[in-house]
């Protein structure tokens, strides 16, 4: 694929080695993002109906961030990173050097189609990789923005987009990459991970799965429901760490679901259908698959739909059964199941019992209860009394665990992540008589009194010495 080839010969070049040609590319990516904004919003009205308010909050405020942090940070994050070092090597130069991986592959996702793909991107381009860029055919407006956005702004060569399907994704996956950055479903992301280790080349896969949320009985179950509502259904529900679904205990099950209706009732009005703010569902297949999963459930809360707009209104069903297909694959739309469980115990027994979660979400007023359960259960990522917001740390690692992907990335662990870390040890040439002495030679080192070594002798003054003292035995 020409695109790769020129990638690859353009980072061959060493340009992308400079941390000014870095902070340039940088710089003009946060232009770009800060002069197209009203096209990009217009985008992404056209792909999901996403509000012009909520396009600020969801995508370009982070991608903005993130890069004037990297800006304000690649001279501290690109600099050696001393280490310790042992007596055989306290005379060498000895550090970590972060370095270029080359060209990677960075496949986006279609529900933030520019927040997922441009994030990575800030990465690769502060660590000095060349990428090529795959964003998601799905969201065909913001692809097809991207793909005439991008080289106006940054390198072409170091930095092309490649649009279209399947069939451009895996003929994508066939070329040899020095690193792949996936995010999407889980399903994909296996078939992503088999055709990188036919080059052994490394992945970091952000995946998704059932991020639980765990309601206990003595919280504030008001404030509880609104910060979950608003975490549930904003972008329609396609949110890879929006909660999946509720645990409670049976006794305030009603007054979740009351809750609920009553802050969506305050958030989209009467018909969400009618809301400016409510977004809709990315395509017929989804809305379809997405329907299919409330079949045989009555919901206590919404249920409406309408194909030719493929809106799906806000929905909470309670008593799901926990092994209903419902609870078995991820809903990544507008459906809130509610699992009633006995008691904390069960709660963690229930979650344990299913594939490690890309968040978790745990509202509690006792702190001892709270690090228990974090304690005793495990996830990419964990907000107490509140959801989602530990995604928008860039000092927080971003990603799941097990099922629910590999690596992180955000702010400098983004660099890290797209580094190679390299071990440097410097030494001189000298020093040779200490290295061929005899066995029986008994060596005295005298050392600058500054390095932190206790003193042999019998005043404070004496001069630091370590002795080697080579014995036959």
């Amino acid at each position: 694929m020409q695109a790769v080839l020129r990638a690859r010969e353009a980072f061959l070049s060493g340009r992308t080695r400079t941390l000014e040609f870095r902070l340039q590319q940088l710089q003009a990516l946060l232009t770009m993002i800060t002069e197209k904004e009203a096209e990009i919003s217009t985008a992404l009205k056209q792909d999901m109906n996403r509000s012009q308010y909520d396009t600020p909050l969801l995508e370009l405020i982070s991608i903005e961030n993130e890069i004037k942090l990297a800006i304000e940070k690649l001279a501290e994050w690109a600099a050696p990173r001393p280490v310790e070092k042992n007596l055989l090597t306290i005379s060498d130069e000895v550090y970590i050097q972060p370095e270029p991986l080359g060209v990677v592959l960075i496949i986006g996702a279609w529900n933030y189609p520019w927040a997922l793909t441009l994030l990575p991107l800030v990465g690769a381009i502060a660590a000095g990789n060349a990428a090529v860029v795959k964003p998601s055919e799905l969201s065909e407006y913001s692809s097809l923005l991207l793909r005439a956005l991008l080289p106006r702004y940054l390198d072409k060569d170091l930095y092309p987009v490649v649009t279209g399907g399947a069939s451009e994704t895996q003929e994508l996956l066939r070329q040899r990459f020095d690193h792949v950055f996936y995010t999407g479903s889980s399903s994909v992301g296996r078939l992503v991970m088999e055709a990188a280790a036919r080059h052994l080349t490394p992945v970091t896969l952000e995946l998704g799965g059932k991020s639980p949320c765990y309601i206990d009985r003595n919280c504030n179950i008001r404030t509880a429901c609104r910060r979950i509502t608003w975490g549930k259904f904003v972008n329609c529900g396609q949110t890879c760490i929006a909660p999946d679904y509720i645990l409670c205990e049976p006794s305030v099950q009603g007054q979740v679901v009351d809750r609920i209706r009553r802050t969506l009732l305050e958030f989209y009005g009467a018909d969400p259908k009618c809301s400016p703010d409510y977004g809709r569902i990315i395509n017929q297949r989804h809305f379809s698959r997405i329907l299919s999963l409330m079949e045989g459930y009555t919901p206590v809360v919404g249920g409406q739909s309408d194909a030719s707009q493929c809106y799906i209104a806000p929905t909470v069903l309670k008593d799901v059964p926990p092994h209903s297909r419902l609870m078995q694959e991820e809903i990544f739309g507008p459906l809130l199941p509610i699992v009633t469980v006995s008691d904390m115990d069960d709660a963690i027994r229930f979650i344990n019992e299913r594939e490690k979660p890309l968040a978790l979400y745990i509202f509690c007023s006792d702190k001892k209860a709270v690090r228990r359960m974090m304690e005793e259960t495990t996830s990419g990522g964990v907000t107490v009394n509140d959801v989602m917001m530990h995604y928008t740390l860039s000092s927080l690692p971003f990603g799941g665990v097990g099922h629910s992907g590999i690596g992180r990335y955000h702010g400098r662990h983004s660099f890290d992540q797209l580094s190679h870390q390299r071990a440097c040890l410097v030494r001189t040439l000298g020093m040779e008589s200490l290295l061929s002495s005899s066995p029986a030679d008994d060596i005295t080192v005298r050392l600058p009194t500054s390095w932190p070594i206790r003193c042999v002798g019998p005043g404070q003054d004496s001069v630091p010495v370590i002795q080697f003292t080579h014995k036959l035995i």
